[in-house]
């Protein structure tokens, strides 16, 4: 048998009742170890995920401008310069607004919804109301 574990078959209900709260308290415990070992493992785990994310964000950061000006410089060879850059600028100017726009509206959808805080609010005020028509 594994350690810690007996054979309760010839145990009285007595006996079973009487060792039950020691079980609930030791089951009890072992899940607490259980979710802070769990806590541990993800948080670890995101910590290491989001240092992965800051390192692509840096990348990032610089791939940006080099495609920015690898833009400009290919349409340069078409069109005069000055003309590159303004297209480019345009593009730019294009997306942030498409970008602004989608932000807002879901912002805006956002706001409308009621939260959970306002829901049980309501319930409560409904559950008043119909508790003082009663009487």
């Amino acid at each position: 048998m594994a350690r810690g574990y007996r054979d309760r078959a010839d145990d009285s209900l007595l006996t079973l009742l009487g060792d039950l709260p020691e079980l609930v308290t030791t089951l009890v415990k072992a899940e607490i170890d259980a979710a802070k070992a769990w806590i541990s493992r993800t948080a670890k785990d995101a910590g290491i995920g989001s240092v992965w994310f800051l390192i692509a964000l840096f990348f990032l950061f610089w791939l940006v401008p080099m495609l920015l000006t690898f833009a400009v410089v290919g349409l340069a060879s078409w069109w005069p310069a000055w003309l590159a850059v303004l297209a480019v600028i345009g593009l730019l100017i294009v997306c942030l607004a498409v970008c602004v726009i989608l932000g807002l509206l879901k912002f805006r959808k956002a706001l409308r919804r009621e939260n959970p805080g306002q829901a049980v609010a309501a319930d409560i005020r409904l559950v008043k109301e119909a508790g003082d028509d009663d009487f």
